[in-house]
């Protein structure tokens, strides 16, 4: 089954502009998330209506927040939100980091079959994970807390970076545990289209 016309139902219901062959490639990728998550229980959202709502749209939000062209999705689970961001986003670079392997058997599946050329999948702890050029931004909505996220991501990026931390309701507790030289720069509400419930994207910078 085809969730093409579901999908461009949902995404005219935002600002985000995308082409006919983007959402062929949001479609496919729900539906080899569906295929695969039978066996290999990658997301507990089993319904791909729901994956649209909850996974692309909840992803594809998060775009016109971003800034810089490397980024690395760190705990991406089955690619969220790397993989809608990738599709969105061509001419950017995003690596997708888990420590699962399964989890990145599927996405070489995906970016095979979707052909990404931007997309590398690595399957290693984020902690072990070797910085050659500190990355534009650090994505997660993985992390329990925005400390755990800075604890264990702070060498992937330097003073011009950002991490971008998905969450539910305004973590308020949250950031007023945050480490002195870590400030938040940026708080947007997301709006997804049919999704009840908060979201916000929560930017967060290292101070000099």
């Amino acid at each position: 089954m085809t969730y093409e016309v579901e999908l461009r139902s949902l995404i005219e219901k935002t600002s985000i502009e995308v082409s006919d062959e983007q959402v062929s490639q949001l479609s496919k990728y729900v539906e080899l998330l569906n295929k695969w998550n039978k066996a290999y229980n990658l997301t507990s959202v089993r319904d791909p209506k729901d994956m649209l709502v909850k996974h692309i749209l909840d992803s594809l939000v998060v775009g016109e927040h971003l800034q810089g062209d490397r980024f690395i999705d760190v705990g991406t689970g089955p690619g969220l939100p790397g993989i809608p961001l990738a599709i969105l986003f061509p001419e950017r670079e995003f690596v997708l980091l888990d420590s699962l392997g399964k989890r990145i058997t599927f996405l070489r599946q995906v970016v095979f079959q979707l052909k990404l050329k931007n997309v590398t999948p690595v399957q290693m702890r984020v902690e072990k994970y070797p910085i050659e050029q500190p990355f534009d931004g650090v994505l997660s909505r993985a992390f329990a807390s925005l400390q755990d996220m800075i604890n264990w991501c702070s060498h992937l990026i330097d003073e011009k970076g950002c991490f971008y931390a998905l969450k539910g309701q305004y973590p308020t507790e949250e950031i007023e545990l945050l480490p002195e030289n870590i400030k938040v720069t940026n708080s947007y509400p997301l709006t997804v289209p049919t999704l009840d419930g908060e979201r916000h994207l929560i930017e967060l910078k290292k101070t000099q």
